[in-house]
């Protein structure tokens, strides 16, 4: 089971992708979605032993290893790309199957109902070696050759080149990040709907509809300086104190990002949904026979309070205990793990401050957990917004019984290289075990969400 070169793996699309995919196979989900991603965990714990500087620059080669050169991307096939997507799930029926955003929330809807999840956006990983983090600037046009080629041989997609030097420091020293968001279904998706679909069956489109300002560099191209984590668009534009600290850091003589000035707002890059494929879904679906749901919410952390609770009603239902909460971190994910261990999901997007407050708003509205088992996603540097160690502390405590990191070595955080790796290792060691249950019915899932929707006012169904 694995991604063609052109689509990074350690990214969210990709990740939820495979998670999902193995789960269905009845598998847990490896390292970074590869199994043999395993083989790395001496290598990341040794590295571990090494100073800040030294780990910043492993994590750097690392992550940006999967780059591929400006040639290789612009003659891609992006269908190619799709057809591999489809490839990974088991041929069946299924009542329904997700189309659109990316949610790791999803993930575990998908794995409560035994459906599938198609994305609409990928990461093209993009070889970059002469655009520094914080020259946005030079980013801008950096590689408008690249990105014609590609559109041209794909005319069904919009691109979203990608820069964030605040979360995305280490990787973008080596990678440009091309986010690709399809605009129609395209054969591989199609092909998959009509063979896997059940007669009359359900496609439920997720629509994130975070925004973001961004600049037109040409027709289906966009370009988008931050994203979605630490900081709010305006605090990238106009500065902030914390910025210019961040910057002194690493050595920039400079008080905030000289950034190209916005002329629009687009979907956020890898979270947001474009519209125009919900009209190609539609339209493919009343020539099919099937019927379309439209699950919307502001931003990819809202599901979160929604499925957590799911599973606690569907816990309940089933006789479970409902008083261990795992809390995950962006790529770090596992259905598999979750629903053996009884444990109720809660994803979070980032380690970041306002994930954080998210999950302290939602423990403050729900019966308390015994236990509490935290993952922090780990991408190397002390990033604006970042929410410390102590913070997460705080959270922990908040575990009648005991509270734990999950992974994360509390003192190398958030540069902890082998947390990627020691995740998986803390899930197993809970010691409850649980038989993987048959699927919830997508109209179960509807009818808790009509008796409860009022609970969550940033999400909505429709259709």
């Amino acid at each position: 089971m694995k991604l063609p070169r052109e689509v990074a793996a350690f990214d969210s699309a990709s990740a939820m992708v495979m998670a999902t995919a193995r789960y269905l196979h009845h598998r847990d989900t490896p390292p970074m979605g590869r199994p043999a991603g395993r083989l790395l965990r001496p290598l990341a714990t040794a590295a571990n032993r090494l100073p800040v500087r030294l780990r910043e620059t492993i994590y750097s080669l690392a992550s940006g290893a999967e780059a591929q050169p400006a040639a290789r991307m612009a003659a891609l096939d992006i269908e190619q790309a799709a057809a591999s997507i489809v490839r990974l799930y088991p041929r069946r029926r299924y009542p329904a199957v997700i189309l659109g955003s990316s949610s790791g929330a999803l993930v575990h809807l998908c794995a409560a109902l035994g459906i599938a999840w198609l994305p609409q956006t990928l990461l093209l990983p993009l070889r970059q070696r002469q655009v520094p983090p914080d020259d946005p600037m030079r980013a801008l046009h950096a590689f408008d050759a690249t990105a014609q080629a590609l559109l041209a041989r794909n005319p069904d997609f919009v691109l979203h080149h990608l820069h964030d030097p605040n979360q995305d420091r280490l990787t973008s020293r080596r990678m440009a990040y091309f986010r690709v968001k399809r605009t129609r279904l395209g054969p591989a998706y199609e092909r998959f709907l009509t063979n896997t679909l059940d007669p009359g069956g359900v496609v439920l489109l997720a629509e994130c509809t975070r925004r973001w300002p961004t600049t037109r560099v040409g027709e289906r191209h966009v370009f988008q300086f931050g994203a979605v984590g630490g900081l709010q668009p305006s605090q990238y534009r106009e500065g902030d104190p914390r910025i210019a600290a961040y910057l002194r850091r690493y050595g920039v003589k400079r008080t905030r990002w000289e950034a190209p000035t916005p002329d629009s707002e687009s979907p956020e890059a890898e979270w947001g949904f474009e519209p125009a494929l919900r009209d190609d879904a539609t339209a493919f679906a009343r020539r099919h026979g099937y019927q379309v749901r439209r699950l919307i919410f502001d931003d990819p952390e809202d599901l979160s309070p929604l499925i957590a609770d799911l599973y606690r009603w569907w816990y309940r239902q089933r006789g479970l205990p409902t008083n261990r909460l795992l809390v995950e971190s962006f790529i770090l994910a596992d259905p598999w793990w979750a629903l053996r261990t009884g444990c109720v999901p809660y994803w979070s997007i980032f380690p970041v401050q306002s994930s954080a407050d998210a999950l302290e708003r939602y423990l403050d509205q729900s019966d308390t957990y015994d236990y509490l088992h935290l993952m922090l996603f780990c991408h190397g540097v002390e990033s604006v917004g970042l929410a410390s160690v102590d913070q997460w502390r705080r959270v922990l405590q908040r575990a009648r019984v005991a509270g734990s990191f999950a992974g994360t070595e509390p003192r190398r955080y958030p540069s902890d290289l082998a947390t990627f790796f020691r995740y998986q290792s803390a899930l197993r060691a809970i010691p409850d075990r649980h038989p993987i249950p048959e699927p919830l019915q997508l109209r179960e899932f509807e009818g808790f969400f009509a008796q409860r929707g009022h609970r969550y006012p940033a999400v909505r169904m429709e259709g």
